[in-house]
C-alpha cells in the first residue's frame, strides 16, 4: 500500500496547477479544448478528451481512440499590501498539467473509456518574511481523477453515459509569523503553523447527448461534489502554541464543488463550425477552511487548529467559439469565455473575473495520428479586498493576473 501512495504522490505532482477558472477550479483538460475556450467541449468530440466533459459523446467514435495532453500554464499573479506598501510578485509558481483519455467502441450500443485529468487544484508562493506572513504562505491542492466510464446509444438520436471518479488528493499549507512576529516575538519569516494531508475519495459523474442530425448536436454532462477528508493529516504548531506538542494528528475536510455544463456544436458546412457552452459550479458549498484535532486549541477554541470562513457563491462560465477545416491536413480554432469570480478574494485564492482569449489548431500526421496545439491568455479582473490578521487588524491588498497557457496533444486512432 505504501509503494502505491507513494506512486501516487508523484503523480499528483504532474497534476498540481494553478487554479485558472474561479476559485480553484482547473478546466486545462486538452489542447484542442484549449484552442476554443473550452466552448461546446461536452459535444464537439472531435477527440478522447470529451470524457472529461460527457461520457455520452463516447458513442459517436467508431473506432478506439487514445489522447494525451501536456498543458503549461504559466500565471503572472502580483498581489502588493497597501497597509505595509509590500510587493509579492509572481506568487502563482509555473506548473505543468498532463491529461490521458482513452475511448473503444463495445458495439453498435455500447461504448467504454477511462481518462485520467484533474478538475481542481490551487498553488500559491508568497516570500516568506512578509507582513501578512499570517495569512499567506505556500498554499497547495494538488488532484488525480481516474475517471472510467460506460456509455450507452438508446437510438439514433439519443446517448447517455456515467462513470466513477476516483480521485485522490495533497494538501499543504503554511504560514508564517508576519507582522505577528512584533507580538509573539521571532522574525516575520518564521514558520507559524502548518498543515499537510493525502486522501482518497470518490465521486460520480453522468451525461446525455442529443442529435438533431449528424451536423447538430447538444449535451449536459454533471460532475458530483467529492468530499475530501484529511483524516490523518499532520498539523504543525511550531512555537505558536496551538497544539500540546510541536506536531500533532490533524483533519482537515474540503469538499469539491459538483459541476454541470451545457454544450452545443453546430457544423455549418464542410469548413465552419460553431460550438458554445454554459457551466455552472456549485461553490456555495464552499463554506470554510478548517483544521481540527483533540490536542489543538484555537482563539480559545477547543479541537481547532485553524479557521477561515469562506464567503463563495455557485459561479457561472460562457463560452463560444469556431473551427474552420482549411484543407485535409489544417483545422484551425479559436474561441473566447468569460468566467465569474466565485468568491471574495484572499491571498490564499486571489479570485476575480476572467476573460479566456484562445486560438489553436490540429494538424493531421497521418490517417491515424493528429496533433492539436492551443494557446490561451487569461486575463483576471484588477481588485482590492481586505483580510483580518491573527492580531485582529484588518489589511488592505490589491491583486492583478494574467496568465498564459499552451498545450500540446496526441490522438492516436487505431484501426
Amino acid at each position: 500500500m505504501k509503494t502505491i501512495q507513494r506512486s501516487l504522490v508523484s503523480l499528483s505532482v504532474l497534476f498540481a496547477c494553478n487554479s485558472l477558472a474561479a476559485g480553484f477550479q482547473v478546466a486545462e483538460h486538452s489542447a484542442s479544448g484549449l484552442g476554443r475556450a473550452f466552448s461546446g467541449e461536452g459535444a464537439v468530440a472531435d477527440n478522447a478528451s470529451v470524457l472529461a466533459r460527457n461520457p455520452a459523446a463516447m458513442t459517436l467514435f467508431d473506432t478506439a481512440q487514445f489522447s494525451g495532453a501536456v498543458s503549461i500554464v504559466d500565471p503572472e499573479v502580483n498581489v502588493y499590501d497597501v497597509d505595509a506598501n509590500e510587493h509579492s510578485k509572481d506568487v502563482a509558481p509555473l506548473q505543468v498539467v498532463p491529461g490521458a483519455y482513452y475511448i473503444s467502441p463495445i458495439n453498435d450500443k455500447w461504448a467504454w473509456g477511462i481518462g485520467m485529468f484533474t478538475n481542481y487544484g490551487v498553488a500559491t508562493d508568497y516570500p516568506d518574511d512578509i507582513s501578512a506572513g499570517d495569512m499567506a504562505g505556500d498554499t497547495s491542492l494538488l488532484s488525480v481523477n481516474l475517471n472510467p466510464n460506460i456509455a450507452y446509444r438508446v437510438n439514433n438520436s439519443f446517448s447517455i453515459g456515467g462513470g466513477l471518479n476516483l480521485v485522490y488528493a495533497e494538501a499543504e499549507l503554511t504560514r508564517h509569523k508576519g507582522e505577528l512576529a512584533n507580538f509573539v516575538g521571532g522574525n516575520p519569516s518564521d514558520k507559524l503553523i502548518g498543515m499537510t494531508g493525502e486522501t482518497f475519495a470518490y465521486g460520480w459523474n453522468v451525461g446525455a447527448m442529443y442529435e438533431l442530425n449528424e451536423n447538430n448536436r447538444f449535451s449536459i454532462g454533471y460532475r458530483s461534489s467529492v468530499d475530501l477528508d484529511f483524516d490523518d493529516g499532520e498539523f504543525t504548531s511550531y512555537d505558536s502554541g496551538r497544539a500540546t506538542s510541536p506536531k500533532v494528528d490533524g483533519r482537515l475536510q474540503i469538499e469539491l464543488p459538483a459541476i454541470l455544463e451545457l454544450s452545443a456544436f453546430h457544423q455549418l458546412n464542410e469548413q465552419w463550425a460553431i460550438h458554445y457552452g454554459w457551466q455552472q459550479t456549485d461553490w456555495s458549498t464552499f463554506k470554510e477552511l478548517k483544521a481540527t484535532s483533540p490536542d489543538c486549541t484555537d482563539n480559545g477554541v477547543a479541537g481547532q487548529c485553524f479557521y477561515k470562513p469562506e464567503k463563495y457563491e455557485d459561479n457561472n462560465r460562457y463560452s463560444l467559439g469556431a473551427t474552420y477545416k482549411l484543407n485535409s491536413k489544417w483545422t484551425l480554432r479559436a474561441g473566447y469565455a468569460y468566467d465569474e469570480q466565485a468568491g471574495e478574494a484572499t491571498l490564499s485564492i486571489p479570485d476575480s473575473d476572467r476573460m479566456w482569449y484562445s486560438a489553436g489548431f490540429t494538424y493531421a500526421w497521418s490517417e491515424n495520428m493528429t496533433v492539436d496545439a492551443g494557446f490561451a491568455l487569461v486575463v483576471s479582473d484588477e481588485g482590492e479586498f481586505t483580510e483580518t490578521n491573527g492580531a485582529q487588524q484588518e489589511r488592505t491588498f490589491e491583486a492583478e493576473g494574467t496568465a498564459y497557457l499552451s498545450s500540446v496533444q496526441l490522438n492516436y486512432t487505431f484501426n
